[in-house]
């Protein structure tokens, strides 16, 4: 890895910022099996800090990226939420982009009163350009460290590849980044693929949704939809509110 203007590779700045702000009671390491927190998790025993990994697991992660977690990382620790995601799937209905009461449901409930570390980094999207290297947590009592924020996929890569570290073989099918399958985030093309790859958790969303319309099929908000398929392929499309019902069933078809 190619050294910065004053003389230090993005690995020493990386590590100077673990153990600069090494807490006391050590780290929480937010693990998610991904190509990021895997070179973070490295970095901390590189930096020789004291931390506890924890992998937050909602149901919704590729059985692939699970038995990696397994068989590489078994002093990781598996956090669930309190209540079933599927069970809040029918009390605050679909998660959508600008609704993703999931990632706070899986993702964000861990760490509390903990210094946490995570692999979040600019290269990523134009919403992490706006991260900041340590960050206050905006509800709960924790702050976050982000020792490769700066990093680009390349520096990821080289890192892993010099280092011989094990990754998930996901990222040998053409898989940029992992995570939650048929995530609201996820453009539509990468729906579709992960509906052809990923058939049991796809099956476990459309089973959900066909109760869900069945629930709520009287009520204006859904009448929108004939059906609990329109509705499905409706939130799969990745359209959003952008479109009208009309439009909807004009692009997807009707069955």
């Amino acid at each position: 890895m190619q050294k910065d203007f004053d003389g230090l590779t993005r690995v020493d700045k990386s590590i100077a910022r673990l153990k600069e702000f090494e807490p006391a009671g050590g780290y929480y390491l937010a693990f998610s099996g991904g190509k990021d927190s895997t070179v973070l998790y490295n970095l901390a025993l590189r930096a020789k800090v004291k931390f506890d990994a924890h992998y937050s697991c909602g149901g919704l992660d590729p059985l692939d990226l699970m038995n990696f977690i397994k068989a590489f990382y078994s002093n990781v620790i598996w956090d669930k939420p309190g209540v079933s995601f599927w069970k809040m799937f029918q009390e605050k209905r679909m998660p959508r982009r600008n609704a993703r009461w999931c990632c706070e449901l899986i993702k964000e409930h861990g760490g509390e009163g903990r210094v946490v570390l995570t692999g979040i980094r600019w290269a990523e999207s134009t919403n992490r350009k706006k991260r900041t290297m340590q960050e206050t947590c905006c509800h709960g009592n924790k702050w976050f460290l982000n020792p490769i924020i700066d990093w680009t996929e390349k520096d990821v890569w080289e890192y892993i590849k010099t280092n011989n570290l094990p990754y998930c073989s996901l990222y040998n099918e053409g898989f940029k980044r992992l995570g939650c399958v048929l995530c609201p985030m996820k453009t539509a093309k990468q729906t579709q693929i992960e509906l052809q790859r990923f058939p049991k958790i796809a099956t476990n969303w459309r089973r959900a949704f066909e109760k869900l319309y069945e629930t709520h099929k009287d009520k204006p908000s859904f009448q929108r939809w004939k059906s609990s398929e329109e509705m499905w392929r409706w939130w799969i499309s990745r359209k959003g509110e952008r479109i009208s019902p009309e439009q909807c069933r004009m692009t997807l078809g009707d069955n």
